[in-house]
C-alpha cells in the first residue's frame, strides 16, 4: 500500500475520532460497503498506517493531576549510554511520552503523578537515578487546551483528475 486513496483517508479520519466503530458503522460513514472497508482497514493496519487501538482515560479523574514535562540531559551522547536510558525510560510506567529533542538537553518527557509531592519523590528517586543522566529541568502543565489530538490528514489528499489534468496542461506542478 503505497499511496491513499480519498477512502483510505476517509477511513483514517473517522477510526481516528472514533476508534470504536462497528465496521459496518465505518463503512457507511466512507461510502462503501462492508467488505471491501474491513479489507482497507486491514490493508492499513498491515502497512503500519493503523498502529493500535486503544481508550483515552480522562487523567485527573483517575487520581494523575500532575502533568511535567521533563527535559533530561544525558552525560554522554553515546550510542550504548542512550540505548541504556531509552530502555530504563521504556520499563516506567508514570513516563507516558518520551522523544528525542533538539537544542538543549537529550529527551524531553511527559511524566504523570497524582500531586507535586509524589512528582517531587519520583523525580528524586527515579528520574535522577536513570542511567546517564547528568540533570534534569522540569515545567508543569497548568491546564490543558487541547490533548490527544486526531492528526491532521489534508495534507494527504489526493488530486483529482482534474487538477491534475489541468496541471499537467499549463505546465505547473
Amino acid at each position: 500500500m503505497e499511496t491513499l486513496d480519498k477512502f483510505d483517508l476517509a477511513i483514517l479520519n473517522e477510526l481516528q475520532n472514533d476508534g470504536r466503530l462497528t465496521n459496518a458503522e465505518l463503512a457507511s460513514r466512507v461510502g462503501l460497503s462492508a467488505a471491501p472497508c474491513w479489507r482497507r482497514v486491514r490493508a492499513l493496519e498491515e502497512a503500519g498506517y493503523i498502529t493500535g487501538y486503544r481508550a483515552e482515560l480522562n487523567r485527573e479523574k483517575i487520581g494523575l493531576g500532575v502533568l511535567a514535562f521533563v527535559r533530561l540531559d544525558a552525560e554522554r551522547n553515546s550510542g550504548d549510554a542512550l540505548g541504556q536510558m531509552e530502555k530504563a525510560i521504556r520499563q516506567i510506567s508514570e513516563i507516558v511520552s518520551c522523544h528525542y529533542i533538539s537544542g538543549s538537553g537529550t529527551f524531553e518527557l511527559q511524566v504523570v503523578c497524582p500531586d507535586l509531592s509524589e512528582f517531587s519523590r519520583f523525580a528524586r528517586e527515579v528520574l535522577i537515578h536513570l542511567p546517564n543522566v547528568k540533570d534534569l529541568h522540569t515545567s508543569f502543565s497548568l491546564g490543558e487546551v487541547k490533548s490527544a489530538g486526531a492528526l491532521p490528514l489534508g495534507h494527504l489528499a489526493p488530486q483529482t483528475v482534474n487538477q491534475s489534468i489541468g496541471s499537467t496542461r499549463t505546465g505547473k506542478t
